[in-house]
C-alpha cells in the first residue's frame, strides 16, 4: 500500500464515522422535538362546562394537564362512558384550530363524556421530548387511569386518535386490551416507514439518504432518550386487540400517506371498519364532513362500549 494512502486512510474513516453519527445524531434529535402552542379555544365556545384536570403518565415521569366534558349526568350517571381524544405532533388537546374541541362537543351532546389533554411536551403539560408514541401511549393510559379513578369502567372507555394520536392511541389500547373501543384517524402503520419523510421535512439531510443512517439513529434514540423505536409499529400490535376497530384516513393526505391507514386495518379484527375519504388533507376529515364523521364515530362507539 502506497505510504499515502497507509497516513490517509485512518483519518478519513475517523471522519466518515464520525459524519455518520453526527447525522444519526440530528435525525434521532430531531424526531424527538414538537412546537409548543397555545391552546385554540375552551368548550365554553360551545356553551359547555367543563373542569381543568391534572393527572400522571402511566409511566409516572411527567404530569399532564386537560379537560373533563361532562355529559348530561356526569360520569357518576348510569351506564355512563367516555372517550379520550388524543391530538398529534405539533398540536394541543383543541387540535390546531379548533377541530379537536369542536369535535368533544359533538360527543357530549349524543352523551359521551370527554377527556381532552395535551401530550407530553405539548400544550401546557410537562416534557420537553415526544417519542411518536412510545412514551406517549403512557400518557394516554394515565388519562384512562383517571376516567377510572372517578368511578368509570375501563370498558366503558374509548379512544379516539388523530396522526401520531391515533398510532399512540392504538399502542396504548394495545397495552390496555380492556379498553372498550378504538378509532383510529390517520395513523400510521410503522414509524418507520415515516422516519425518512419527516427527517427530509425537519433537517438538511435528503430523504434518498435517510436509509443509510436509521441503524444508528435507533441505536442512539435508545441509548439517548430510552426509545424503542421497532416497538413504533402499530399494524403489529392492532393483532392482538379482539374487538373491532375504526380506521380513517383520507385519499390525499400527504403527511401520513393512505397506504398506512389500509395497512392498519387489514391487521385489525375481520369486523374492523375502514373509511377512505376523498380527497382532503391530513387529518381533515372532520372539518371537512364533521355530521358524517360524528354519526360514524357514534355508531362505532354505540356497538363498542358497554
Amino acid at each position: 500500500m502506497p505510504r499515502v494512502l497507509k497516513w490517509t486512510l485512518p483519518p478519513l474513516a475517523l471522519i466518515t464515522l464520525v459524519a455518520y453519527v453526527a447525522v444519526a445524531y440530528l435525525i434521532a434529535t430531531s424526531i424527538t422535538q414538537a412546537d409548543r402552542k397555545d391552546l385554540f379555544n375552551t368548550p365554553a365556545d360551545y356553551g359547555l362546562s367543563f373542569q381543568e384536570i391534572e393527572f400522571a403518565s402511566r409511566l409516572g415521569d411527567v404530569a399532564l394537564r386537560g379537560w373533563i366534558i361532562p355529559a348530561e349526568g356526569g360520569l357518576n350517571a348510569e351506564g355512563a362512558q367516555a372517550v379520550v381524544l388524543v391530538h398529534g405532533i405539533n398540536s394541543t388537546r383543541t387540535g390546531g384550530d379548533g377541530d379537536i374541541t369542536h369535535l368533544a362537543s359533538m360527543l357530549v351532546q349524543h352523551g359521551y363524556n370527554v377527556l381532552i389533554f395535551d401530550q407530553r411536551g405539548h400544550g401546557t403539560s410537562d416534557g420537553d421530548h415526544i417519542s411518536g408514541g412510545y412514551f406517549e401511549r403512557l400518557d394516554v393510559l394515565g388519562a384512562v387511569d383517571a376516567l377510572q379513578d372517578r368511578g368509570l369502567a375501563l370498558d366503558s372507555i374509548g379512544l379516539l386518535g388523530f396522526s401520531m394520536g391515533a398510532a399512540t392511541a392504538l399502542l396504548a389500547a394495545a397495552d390496555e386490551p380492556g379498553i372498550g373501543a378504538l378509532v383510529v384517524d390517520s395513523p400510521y402503520a410503522d414509524v418507520s416507514d415515516l422516519i425518512a419523510q419527516e427527517t427530509a421535512r425537519t433537517t438538511p439531510v435528503p430523504e434518498w439518504a435517510v436509509p443509510i443512517f436509521i441503524p444508528m439513529t435507533q441505536l442512539l434514540a435508545s441509548v439517548l432518550y430510552n426509545i424503542d423505536v421497532s416497538a413504533l409499529a402499530p399494524e403489529n400490535a392492532v393483532a392482538s386487540l379482539d374487538y373491532p376497530i375504526l380506521v380513517i384516513h383520507s385519499t390525499a393526505d400527504e403527511r401520513i400517506p393512505t397506504q398506512h391507514g389500509i395497512r392498519v386495518h387489514a391487521a385489525a379484527h375481520p369486523d374492523s371498519e375502514l373509511w377512505l375519504v376523498e380527497g382532503v388533507a391530513h387529518v381533515d376529515a372532520f372539518d371537512t364532513y364533521p355530521e358524517e364523521y360524528t354519526e360514524r364515530v357514534i355508531v362505532y362507539f354505540a356497538k363498542q362500549l358497554q
